[in-house]
């Protein structure tokens, strides 16, 4: 949403908006001259307002929406407002169960080195507080496309990505079969011509791709390691906080440096290669910029270091997401522990996916977790993080339950010894550790 705010302020229209809390996000907008108020009341809608632009997290008894609906004022999806947003450029959509910041995120930093300078908008910030989005003079638009709502059906890009599909946001999937069919319905979406670069290793993308592979006017370019990917990955060589990737481009090698951690982000790297490539940027100029990629906040982001050490800060939420982060941090480990402050995030994820995620936690040596953060979503009776904790202990870890945030960087500092790494892991407030953690182990507690 401030992302949108943005990139609508800088195309010379007034906007105004509201959020639960003050936020550097709130200050970057305010100094772009957007009018936000700081609580949700009928009387922030502006009395020369032409429409409202909600989220699916916006409830149908929000004051501002009602105060909407009294003046017969009409109300647009966010969706919506940035495909309208897009419809003039040559867009990307960057689609997904994980990877869809990382993948957005590479592509607008590449794309901007080479002078291209893209509009983009992300869901998450690349250098700082708004820089989640920017209105470009180039003809590319990237963006996240958000399958958790189903949002992502209102985009026809150019090209898209999928990077995998997995199930996943229960609240409003029932099962594995309605998340292909939403997928498929994304990729039906894509401009006649246009081009789908998907995975040839994920499960999921394999069968999205068998689906949709008998449409005669979409290209569809796999990425990936297994033997009969389109762009094939010859190999992800870590190199401290890096890795070196090699891909076969038209039969001959192509290496280039991916400066994050993780098999998971060289694919991303891969993919944004390919997407690249589809629009006619030339391949081997887009392979040396996406070394100008450093990461984005919340992805694996180094918060700071103290007494030996390193804090960092995950936004894994998902199995398969934790699995993953906890597999790139421990190949740098250097024979540090790894400990985790994790944060489960929504009571509907936790219901479901909870065991999984005990279970990937287990890969670290040692867990603290917190209570659910409910994000948009009411409690379910019964649902705690103690499913998680119980699944990892019965994996061998050493998961302890921590029921306030003012108690975690006590707790860390009990725990932590130099060479360790602490991962503040989850898509809620937890992100906001960091610093607190930071200073108490450097002996200061740090001001809330």
């Amino acid at each position: 949403m401030s992302g949108l705010a943005k990139i609508l302020a800088l195309r010379g229209a007034e906007v105004s908006g509201s959020d639960s809390r003050e936020s550097e996000t709130v200050a970057a907008l305010r100094a772009l001259g957007v009018r936000v108020s700081v609580g949700h009341a009928a009387e922030n809608l502006p009395a020369g307002a032409g429409c409202v632009v909600v989220s699916s997290a916006i409830r149908p008894d929000n004051p501002e929406l009602a105060e909407a609906a009294r003046r017969g004022l009409p109300v647009i999806h966010r969706a919506d407002a940035l495909a309208a947003l897009m419809a003039d450029r040559r867009a990307i959509a960057v689609a997904g169960t994980h990877g869809k910041t990382t993948t957005t995120s590479m592509l607008a930093v590449s794309l901007r080195a080479l002078g291209l300078d893209p509009s983009y908008a992300i869901g998450g910030d690349l250098d700082g507080p708004g820089s989640n989005a920017h209105h470009g003079g180039g003809e590319i638009f990237v963006a996240e496309a958000d399958e958790s709502d189903r949002s992502f059906h209102k985009y026809a890009p150019e090209v898209a990505i999928v990077l995998n599909v997995e199930l996943d946001h229960h609240a409003n999937y029932a099962s594995i079969d309605e998340i292909h069919e939403s997928f498929e319905a994304f990729v039906g979406r894509v401009a006649p011509g246009g081009t789908l670069v998907v995975s040839a290793d994920h499960p999921g993308a394999r069968e999205l791709t068998a689906r949709v592979s008998g449409r005669p006017d979409l290209r569809i370019v796999t990425v990936g390691e297994s033997p009969d990917a389109s762009l094939r990955i010859l190999s992800v060589v870590p190199k401290g906080m890096s890795s070196e990737v090699t891909v076969e481009l038209e039969g001959a090698p192509l290496a280039f440096t991916v400066s994050v951690p993780g098999r998971h982000y060289a694919h991303n790297a891969v993919a944004a290669l390919a997407a690249g490539a589809a629009l006619g940027v030339p391949a081997a100029d887009l392979a040396e910029a996406l070394g100008r990629y450093t990461g984005v906040n919340r992805r694996l982001q180094l918060k700071g270091a103290a007494r030996g050490v390193q804090v960092i800060d995950s936004y894994a939420h998902h199995p398969t997401e934790i699995a993953a982060d906890l597999d790139a941090i421990r190949e740098n480990a250097d024979g540090g522990r790894v400990l985790v402050v994790f944060q489960p995030h929504l009571f509907s994820r936790t219901q479901q996916l909870g065991a999984e995620m005990g279970q990937a936690l287990a890969l670290a040596d040692a867990a603290l977790v917190l209570d659910v953060y409910p994000a948009r979503e009411d409690p379910i009776p019964g649902v705690t993080s103690d499913v998680i904790i119980e699944a990892a202990r019965s994996h061998g870890l050493d998961a302890t339950a921590v029921h306030t945030m003012a108690e975690v960087p006590d707790a860390v500092a009990a725990l932590a010894r130099e060479g360790d790494l602490v991962l503040t892991m989850g898509a809620g407030d937890v992100t906001a550790l960091g610093p607190e953690i930071l200073g108490r182990l450097d002996g200061v507690v740090a001001s809330a």
